[in-house]
């Protein structure tokens, strides 16, 4: 079965920025995330959803 789910750094990765980038975004609740114990991970399909939400955004206010 494939995995579902990417960790704080293949998201980071993903994004090209810091791991602390992501966490701050996590913590400020700008990415959509689950927390299993202490881990986050993220769904890939949430996550390809709210990049395209983010393109489509910065269409609107230009």
């Amino acid at each position: 079965m494939d995995r579902q789910t990417l960790t704080v750094k293949e998201v980071a990765d993903l994004f090209g920025v810091h791991t602390d980038t992501i966490y701050t975004m996590v913590k400020q609740k700008q990415l959509p995330h689950l927390k299993i114990g202490n881990r986050i991970l993220f769904s890939k399909q949430s996550i390809e959803l709210w990049i395209e939400d983010q393109e489509f955004a910065s269409l609107r206010t230009e």
